[in-house]
């Protein structure tokens, strides 16, 4: 007796449970007295009760305007709604079918084993001894039945359901309850919408902190466990306790930290070829015949970059530059696009059989989602239109074909006119560029004037990172109004709409600049004497003498850093913040004293709640950082070891948000990572386009090779070595006469500080005629050979990876075969064990039938 109260006590003062100390907090409510729709929520309070849900109510130790509502399922609504949810629980341990191993492999495990004596025991795993031992994970689970009740493992009718799945389904009671008569007048969420009440959410389990060590006296709860193993710094080379993420969090939040795990493992292959790329270029840079050309070429004297301002240069000046382009652009450069996006194919075929694993693991695979319910908003504007809906059979609210298709229409336009904010946004970037070239080239610092083109590219993207961080503000708005706008019927198809709308205006943002970079500048600025002009006005940027593609390197670079450091910052720095707030509020008003003796569910309250949106941000940010990977690796190798190293920071980041700076979320049920996946098959398709693009036109590769085997020292050898480039940079660039000059054009220096007499010539990149041929400035036959073989490698490289990809794709089966076989034994022996059960309960009640004397006849068996 004296056992018991103690127990009460201590589960009264943790803040967890009634006054009582009995009955277990499962969901909380909070509202304010002074709000208006007290008739409301009245009225929905008396239908809880009415559905056999307790209910407690607590006034807020800071402020008594605030009321908490708590929540407890007893265990007869528990079951009822378990069964009608088919929530899956354990009931009976699993025995383990393991697969027939030949003779030979079995040797091979013995020799394996023989040499990982010698390894460290499994570094990045955590000590079995620290998790607790989920039973649902070994054993098998079956639709929660009432009626069956015997065969599940219950042990104590307190814990057989866990604090996520009680949660779970109080807020499915919740979801169901009027608050005034008529059919739609029903549902937390409106009344959370419409102001009745200002939170709801369940509990943590308790502090995230102990006064004592966890390895000497253990987790005080689940939360406490995650903070320890998975949020803290400590363990960031240690792999995520999923199972307990998942208990915690539900299978949803579970599948997200799953696939982040996954993609951020998949990236350590991708960030050593990268950085082996990057070595490559650095160790072969001293033998580099072209940039060893162009540091020699002293008397080569360049053409202006940019009218009257910008001075003649000689080529040798842009020594620096030619060596860091060669760095990114180098022989493995080809290999390495080639094998990436082999790799994009791999990651997303290998993680189809991770989740196929992980399904069944979390017992998702026979899982489907219930009918969903139609959004009050679609019901709201629709309800007068009505029509049998072909599942259940009753009648629902119905949207016209014609009103579908225009308000289709409508926000299809919205998306285009918001994807040309962005054009006009990247075409005043480029105005920039092109009117600051002049203004730095006529700097009175020799710095900056020196570099003149270095400087117009880093404050360009610094500036265009500024304008894609406020438009992203601009888009979630129009892409919220577009949305709503199209009515979507159900939650999935409004968050599959959103998601689609946010991830073409975010990727478009993003990377509109990057394209424009890699795949036009420099391009169409026509030849000295003829320049192109923007408004008949401003001449195009060309590109430096060394190429375009050091100007997409700082593109992706600065874009790449800013960003992700700027999405860390806010992830974590802003709730952060608040919370700080919030505490230096509640200490100011009431001292540091009362502020120990908060139960939690005022602590919980003062915490930030999650993202209206859910995964979506983390999701977004993620999808963009894989886009940004793959789609221009060949000319930032790189980018996946950046993004290994932002991701390693970001499971921690997330897993520390989630666990302390939130509040709980609502454990949800998912079977796969939802629309996201067809996003990044997308992405992986356009990876390889792009990168066979930046290879053939942004990149020299192309133009050298032409060289190596047509007019080099070694044409028609059929070699293509560091000698045969001999000569490669004066072939690359044709000759103009200084007197052809445009009077806008012409530079207001005569040369003559090079050689001392005024410069006749100069030199500029393109392959065509000199001005003295019988067609002055005309394309030449090297030309047309480059552009032949430019087209035809995008051919032969996009053919090849594309057969490659699908290759790949036809031999990984999605289902692993070991997989597929334990679930077909498992099925056999669930099947075997409920007929045994079944029969045992019958014998046993025919046994005591004949005991009590009421034996009855033709009773089966």
């Amino acid at each position: 007796m004296q056992y018991k109260k103690t127990v009460r006590d201590r589960n009264k003062a943790n803040g967890l449970y009634f006054r009582d100390g009995k009955c277990r907090i499962d969901y909380i409510l909070v509202y304010r007295k002074s709000s208006p729709q007290t008739e409301k929520r009245e009225v929905f309070e008396r239908n809880i009760r009415a559905e056999g849900l307790q209910m407690e109510k607590e006034s807020s130790l800071v402020n008594s305007d605030v009321i908490f509502v708590k929540l407890h399922a007893p265990w007869e609504v528990l079951g009822r709604y378990a069964e009608q949810m088919n929530v899956r629980m354990p009931f009976r341990r699993k025995i383990y079918y393991l697969p027939r191993r030949y003779k030979f492999m079995s040797r091979i495990d013995k020799q394996i084993s023989r040499f990982r004596r010698w390894l460290p025991k499994k570094p990045m795993r955590l000590d079995k001894e620290t998790l607790p031992d989920l039973e649902e994970n070994d054993c098998y689970t079956a639709p929660f039945s009432q009626q069956r009740i015997h065969h599940f493992i219950i042990h104590n009718k307190d814990t057989f359901f866990n604090n996520a799945t009680r949660s779970r389904i109080v807020h499915h009671i919740l979801q169901r309850i009027k608050y005034e008569e008529g059919k739609n007048k029903i549902g937390l969420n409106r009344l959370l919408t419409n102001g009745s009440y200002e939170a709801a959410f369940p509990l943590h389990e308790g502090s995230y902190r102990s006064k004592n060590s966890i390895k000497t006296h253990g987790a005080v709860n689940h939360r406490h466990l995650l903070y320890e193993c998975w949020a803290s710094w400590g363990v960031w080379y240690k792999y995520q306790p999923l199972d307990l993420v998942r208990r915690y969090f539900g299978e949803k939040i579970g599948l997200y930290f799953a696939w982040l795990g996954w993609y951020t493992g998949m990236l350590f292959p991708a960030a050593f070829i990268g950085l082996f790329v990057f070595l490559y270029g650095v160790t072969t840079l001293d033998h580099c015949q072209v940039s060893k050309e162009v540091c020699q070429a002293t008397d080569i004297i360049m053409c202006p970059v940019c009218d009257k301002y910008c001075p003649f240069m000689r080529l040798s000046d842009s020594c620096v530059y030619a060596k860091v382009t060669h760095l990114f652009d180098n022989g493995a450069t080809v290999f390495f696009a080639v094998f990436m996006a082999v790799w994009a194919t791999v990651f997303l075929e290998f993680w189809k059989r991770r989740r196929a694993v992980i399904a069944y693991d979390w017992d998702l695979i026979d899982w489907e989602e219930e009918e969903e319910e139609i959004r009050p908003q679609f019901e709201a504007k629709y309800s007068k239109k009505e029509r049998m809906n072909p599942i259940s059979g009753k009648p629902e609210p119905y949207q016209a074909f014609t009103d579908k298709c225009s308000r289709l229409i409508v926000s299809a336009s919205g998306i285009f006119f918001m994807i040309c904010v962005v054009i006009a946004a990247v075409f005043g970037i480029v105005i920039y560029r092109v009117v600051t070239v002049s203004t730095f080239a006529a700097f009175k610092w020799a710095l900056i004037r020196n570099n003149s083109q270095v400087a117009t590219t880093g404050t360009a993207v610094c500036i265009n990172f500024c304008i894609i961080m406020l438009l992203n503000v601009l888009y979630e708005k129009v892409a919220l109004l577009l949305t709503n706008l199209e009515q979507p019927r159900t939650e999935s198809e409004w968050e599959n709409s959103f998601t689609l709308k946010m991830f073409l205006f975010q990727f478009v943002n993003l990377n509109s600049s990057t394209f424009y970079i890699a795949f036009f500048l420099g391009r169409f600025t026509g030849h000295p004497g003829a320049y192109l002009r923007l408004i008949n006005r401003w001449r195009l940027e060309e590109c430096h003498p060394s190429g375009c593609l050091i100007d997409l390197c700082m593109q992706m670079g600065i874009i790449m850093v800013l960003k992700q450091t700027w999405n860390n910052f806010m992830e974590l720095g802003y709730p952060l913040i608040q919370n700080w707030w919030t505490r230096r509020k509640v200490r100011q008003e009431h001292g540091t004293e009362r502020k120990i003796n908060f139960p939690q569910w005022e602590k919980d309250y003062n915490l930030q709640p999650m993202n209206a949106y859910g995964l979506f941000d983390e999701y977004l940010e993620m999808i963009l950082q894989f886009g940004f990977t793959t789609i221009f690796v060949a000319a930032f190798p790189l980018a996946p070891l950046l993004a290994l190293l932002n991701n390693i920071i970001e499971i921690r980041l997330d897993a520390y948000k989630f666990v302390t700076q939130w509040r709980r979320p609502l454990a949800s049920r998912a079977k796969d990572i939802g629309i996201w996946y067809g996003i990044l098959e997308g992405i992986g398709i356009l990876s390889v386009i792009t990168n066979a693009f930046v290879i053939a036109i942004t990149s020299d590769f192309i133009p050298r090779l032409v060289y190596a085997y047509k007019y080099g020292p070694c044409a028609g050898q059929g070699e293509a070595g560091q000698k045969c480039m001999v000569g490669y940079v004066n072939a690359s660039l044709s000759v103009f006469r200084i007197s052809d000059f445009e009077n806008r054009s012409e530079p207001e220096s005569d040369g003559s500080e090079f050689s001392g007499t005024p410069l006749k010539y100069c030199r500029y990149r393109d392959y065509r005629d000199p001005p003295h041929s019988l067609a002055p400035y005309g394309y030449t036959l090297q030309f047309w050979h480059v552009l032949a073989a430019r087209l035809a490698f995008i051919i032969v490289f996009e053919h090849l990876v594309f057969c490659i990809k699908h290759l790949i794709s036809y031999l990984i089966p999605d289902l692993p075969k070991d997989l597929r076989d334990r679930m077909r034994r498992e099925k056999y022996l669930i099947q075997e064990m409920m007929y045994e059960a079944e029969l045992e309960r019958l014998q046993k009640e025919r046994k005591e039938r004949k005991k009590n004397g009421k034996a009855h006849h033709n009773e089966w068996p």
